[in-house]
């Protein structure tokens, strides 16, 4: 496998955490490619981090669906499946629903100020065509109310099953596709503004459900 040029990124503590973050993230952004080798000693080398902090991050990212292992032979990273990106989909949009059904009752004027701003931010980083910009802004929108919700459970289930929805949503984020996003998160913000739970959370969820055209040109593994 190609070593990124940055090498030594992880230093204690939390090396287990910060190896999976490393890993995931090149997965996501796409430095490490659909059905790419992954060799320990190259990860060790790259992430300036010991041989156990890996395989513990390889057997996480493995859960998440975003690596595949064979026991004594290799791991690679996961193609993109569309039937393991619709099972996702449906994971995350559902929370993101409860999320913002639970936040909405206690969102602040300055929570839904922030979801503006986030919001201002994709859609400039759209019109520039900024895919890293979108997707970071994209993520700031939605984590006002996961935060605001403050439940762990459903944070803990995105954090697992969002980087797979991502590898798709950098190929629509570099499309005009995209775009229509902006208008739906500004639908969500007025609808937790006039304190609307269920219409918000419907919202949310449709927002989440506009991959569907990308995966229909995606693979499907039977």
């Amino acid at each position: 496998m190609p070593i990124p040029r940055s090498r030594g990124l992880v230093v204690r503590p939390l090396l287990r955490e910060r190896a999976y973050q490393a890993i995931r993230d090149a997965i996501v952004d796409g430095t490490l490619a659909p059905g790419e080798r992954l060799h320990d000693a190259d990860l060790v080398e790259w992430l300036g981090v010991s041989r156990t902090p890996v395989r513990e991050a390889l057997a996480r990212l493995e859960q998440a669906g975003l690596v595949r292992t064979k026991p004594g032979s290799h791991t690679i990273v996961s193609p993109l499946d569309a039937r393991a990106v619709r099972d996702a989909q449906a994971v995350v949009a559902a929370l993101h629903g409860v999320a913002v059904r639970e936040a909405v009752p206690n969102l602040s004027t300055a929570e839904l100020d922030a979801m503006r701003e986030a919001n201002a931010r994709f859609a400039d980083a759209l019109r520039r065509g900024d895919v890293e910009a979108a997707l970071a802004a994209d993520d700031d929108f939605h984590a006002v109310a996961v935060t605001a919700a403050a439940n762990q459970a459903v944070r803990s289930v995105l954090d697992q099953y969002t980087p797979v929805l991502r590898r798709v949503e950098r190929l629509r984020f570099s499309s005009l596709s995209g775009r229509g996003s902006v208008a739906q998160h500004e639908r969500i913000v007025a609808l937790c503004e006039d304190g609307d739970a269920e219409g918000a959370a419907e919202a949310t969820r449709a927002n989440w459900h506009t991959l569907v055209p990308l995966l229909d040109t995606l693979p499907s593994e039977e």
